[in-house]
């Protein structure tokens, strides 16, 4: 009944045009910035680390584009629900997906290491777009809320794309290896490990962080080629996607892939900080002295 009833509402919220979404998230932002005040303080933390050569004044800068651009997520996610093909191909725009489609063609698994940086729900345009492979996945992680899990389930059933929960990747992925010459995976990397997983750090955004080798383990099982997407925004709803396949950075590393996928993400982030997703905890675990 919960579900029935919050898809319907989103449903109908969906049907509004984006620039009327846009409009009221002008007026929601604010609110949600000083009167909720939603994770403030942890923004205002992790702002402070990554950008220390920054004036408080440019760091409120930062913030008051990212809370607009967080409501603008939520407003984008939604309209899933409700927005053509046509109107996707012309707000989306995706270009190396040939470096994909190579390394498909070779037979290899393709894995693709995604950011909580642009809109990561609209991302999927990709697999609109690419010509091979044609069998995609997602890894994600269920949501807490049994009834927001199914809506997210049904925002995303508008592309063929495969959910992989977290903790299935391993077998699911193994099993696509035999069922299929190549596949896709999206990866998105950047979150923090469980307390349990704290074993591999390294420094992003002048911070000790660490960070999961999930998808590199993975991916030296199945012969990955592994890639990265860039995402720009040149306007307010309205993204640039593009393709690059990784290499392996010059300094000897465990693992590699990984390494280069943060560094492209720091350089990203830097690029303009107000589109990454400053709100979660990644720096709540300190590295260990030895």
């Amino acid at each position: 009944m919960k579900y029935k009833l919050t898809i319907t509402i989103l449903r109908l919220v969906a049907l509004l045009p984006l620039p009327v979404l846009y409009a009221f998230n002008s007026m929601l932002w604010p609110v949600l910035y000083y009167v909720v005040r939603y994770r403030r303080k942890v923004t205002r933390q992790n702002l402070l680390r990554s950008f220390p050569d920054k004036s408080l004044s440019d760091i409120k800068h930062i913030e008051h584009r990212f809370y607009r651009h967080l409501c603008d997520i939520a407003a984008e996610t939604i309209k899933m629900l409700h927005i053509s093909d046509r109107q996707m191909q012309r707000r989306v725009t995706v270009t190396g997906m040939h470096f994909m489609e190579q390394a498909a063609a070779q037979g290899h698994p393709v894995f693709l290491f995604i950011g909580h940086y642009g809109n990561w729900e609209w991302v999927q345009e990709v697999t609109k777009r690419i010509k091979a492979p044609t069998v995609h996945g997602e890894i994600y992680d269920p949501l807490a809320s049994e009834v927001f899990d199914r809506v997210m389930k049904t925002i995303r059933s508008r592309y063929p794309t495969v959910l992989i929960a977290k903790k299935q990747a391993p077998r699911t992925i193994l099993r696509m290896k035999r069922d299929n010459d190549s596949y896709l995976i999206g990866f998105i990397a950047d979150q923090r490990p469980s307390r349990h997983s704290l074993h591999h750090w390294t420094t992003f955004l002048q911070q000790d962080t660490p960070y999961m080798v999930g998808a590199e383990e993975l991916g030296r099982h199945v012969d990955a080629a592994y890639f990265y997407l860039h995402v720009e925004q040149p306007r307010r709803g309205y993204y640039t996607m593009d393709i690059e396949e990784l290499q392996q950075p010059e300094e000897q590393e465990e693992f590699p892939y990984t390494i280069a996928y943060m560094r492209a993400l720091e350089k990203d982030i830097r690029r303009a900080p107000e589109l990454w997703l400053w709100t979660h905890k990644r720096w709540k675990h300190k590295r260990p002295a030895q």
